[in-house]
């Protein structure tokens, strides 16, 4: 004669199910289908009642979505300033150059970036030409290893900043 299993004695199996005190999508349409599928036929939903039932779905689907676009968002914006930046290195910049006494406006000059680093939640590029300035000063990036000349033209929004130094 063959033993059972003792691991299929319904008292060892894992509980599975886990509740959840929240109420999404899915349960709200389970429960609208069972109060639909048990209702009395002589006394059918009342189409104001349904209406609203619908709308509060509606409703709820819409804050989901809401939610889950402000967690992108908030997730995005917890991106290191290092590293959103660090594809710049080895790029070509133009920046407007300001005298460092009167802060007066100069040419604007360009240079190779050779590194990225942060100060207070700021991109800073640290330039060939050994000035540093910050991300939103750039005015053109260029790659200096395609063959063409065309330039990319870069508006970042922020601060009115002038060089920066760490």
């Amino acid at each position: 004669m063959t033993k059972i299993d003792p691991s299929y004695y319904l008292q060892n199996q894992p509980n599975s199910r886990q509740p959840s005190p929240e109420l999404g999508k899915n349960e709200f349409l389970e429960i609208l289908m069972v109060q639909l599928q048990n209702q009395d036929p002589t006394k059918p939903m009342d189409d104001r009642e349904f209406i609203s039932q619908m709308a509060s779905f509606s409703s709820l689907e819409q804050m989901t979505n809401m939610s889950a676009s402000i967690d992108k968002l908030v997730q995005s914006q917890l991106v290191s300033p290092v590293i959103k930046y660090s594809h710049m290195i080895g790029k070509e910049v133009s920046y407007q150059n300001y005298d460092e006494e009167t802060g007066k406006k100069l040419d604007v000059e360009s240079s190779n970036v050779i590194a990225v680093s942060q100060k207070e939640g700021w991109a800073i590029l640290e330039l060939e030409n050994g000035k540093k300035i910050y991300a939103d000063a750039i005015l053109e990036i260029r790659d200096p290893d395609t063959e063409n000349d065309n330039a990319t033209q870069s508006t970042v929004e922020g601060p009115d900043k002038s060089e920066g130094s760490e």
